[in-house]
């Protein structure tokens, strides 16, 4: 997990990217697919920030590892203390964790699942959420206000067979070289 390199009033986080703000008015955008994006805010001090979660729970031979998903979690909070926020105000909502593939594993679910019981775990109220579905999301967050755009992007269309080729023409036997 890396800090976003943006620092002005409207900052862009990718795949395993955080930010945090306390720009009035600025904003972090991101889009999700199956990962997940936690907004958290401290409406008393304006500070807000958000991660973007690409795989917060793995399986392994010894069992389930939440590293990934504690750090991503850990870095935004400490993030918004840094700036001023006191850790019992916060506030988030969780975005994403869409299944964008059928067939494969439901990825997008056990990143919902993870961060919803993180902040349960952490005292965070989770004021709203929109996880699941199999559209991707666009985010953009209003930082010192807590407010969420979300605009869902339809999923991609079905492939589509190509049309079959015309049969073979007959010839008269003759062949130009």
């Amino acid at each position: 997990m890396r800090q976003a390199r943006g620092k002005g009033p409207h900052i862009n986080i990718t795949q395993g990217e955080w930010a945090v703000s306390d720009v009035r008015g600025g904003m972090i955008t991101t889009i999700l697919g199956s990962c997940v994006a936690t907004c958290i805010w401290d409406p008393v001090r304006g500070v807000g920030g958000m991660n973007h979660i690409l795989v917060a729970r793995s399986h392994t031979a010894l069992g389930v590892n939440d590293y990934a998903g504690v750090n991503a979690m850990e870095l935004l909070i400490n993030g918004l203390v840094r700036l001023g926020a006191i850790r019992s105000r916060l506030n988030a909502k969780v975005f994403g964790g869409a299944n964008m593939i059928n067939g494969l594993s439901d990825i997008g679910h056990s990143n919902g699942i993870f961060v919803v019981e993180f902040l349960e775990r952490e005292g965070i109220p989770l004021i709203g959420k929109s996880l699941g579905g199999t559209s991707a999301r666009q985010i953009k967050f209003i930082v010192d206000e807590g407010r969420v755009m979300q605009r869902t992007v339809a999923a991609a269309p079905e492939v589509v067979a190509p049309p079959p080729k015309p049969e073979r023409e007959e010839r008269n036997g003759v062949e130009l070289f």
